[in-house]
């Protein structure tokens, strides 16, 4: 099966609709599929859901998508960097449901397991267990929370061979292999293809059976907040 596609926006026919959930990979600027997300901007989808720790900063990354209003809710642990989704958010313009960071990428590897749900101790007593379920295991309690099953996984790694097993490079790992996992369709971003079986298989990070579409492209580094000192 062909997995190897030209550009973003080839590899993004046919599995894009209007009110789709999209689990994105990344954490602040690092490991996130901007050329993915810059194809998803030009198809003009809308009302959507994105499952990811933040979105981006403004005008770069999934800020893009706030930008021009495609996105509907986010499933997000921190809101920080990014004006414009702060403002949004505020404005009572975009839906917001809070994940823990540790919360957020168990519920996408739940997905990716089939796992409907599991409970966990983080957000007991908090607005975070509102509204959910909660079970009390000897003196503990703990609520439920729902495995994420998204329609669309767009992630970004470092190298990765024709069959899309892949490798993400130090903390660019972060969000992206769960994320990859829970998705119907994983279409995956890379710095560079190398021959199948070139890969050594105890270093391959994310299998490729759980990617479905692949694409090569050029990538804008950004440092998300530069501190310096005197000399």
């Amino acid at each position: 099966m062909k997995k190897v596609y030209g550009s973003a926006k080839e590899t993004l026919d046919g599995v894009l609709f209007d009110g789709m959930l999209i689990a994105a990979g990344g954490f602040g600027l690092c490991g996130i599929p901007e050329l993915l997300i810059d194809g998803i901007v030009e198809a003009g989808t809308k009302d959507i859901t994105v499952a990811s720790n933040n979105a981006g900063v403004d005008g770069f990354g999934l800020g893009k998508l706030l930008e021009t209003r495609q996105i509907k809710k986010m499933m997000s642990s921190y809101v920080g960097e990014n004006a414009e989704f702060m403002r949004q958010y505020l404005a009572g313009e975009l839906e917001l449901e809070f994940n823990p960071q540790g919360t957020l990428a168990e519920r996408m590897r739940a997905g990716g397991a089939g796992i409907p749900g599991f409970y966990t101790k983080t957000g007991v007593g908090t607005v975070i267990a509102e509204g959910k379920e909660v079970k009390t295991w000897g003196d503990q309690d703990y609520i439920l929370e729902e495995g994420i099953f998204a329609d669309l996984s767009i992630v970004k790694a470092w190298k990765a061979d024709a069959t899309g097993n892949a490798i993400f490079r130090k903390t660019a790992r972060n969000f992206n292999p769960p994320a990859a996992m829970c998705g119907k369709v994983c279409i995956l971003e890379v710095e560079e293809i190398v021959p199948t079986g070139s890969l050594n298989g105890d270093h391959i990070h994310l299998p490729g059976i759980y990617v479905h579409r692949l694409i090569q492209g050029e990538h804008e580094k950004r440092i998300e907040q530069r501190t310096t000192r005197a000399a």
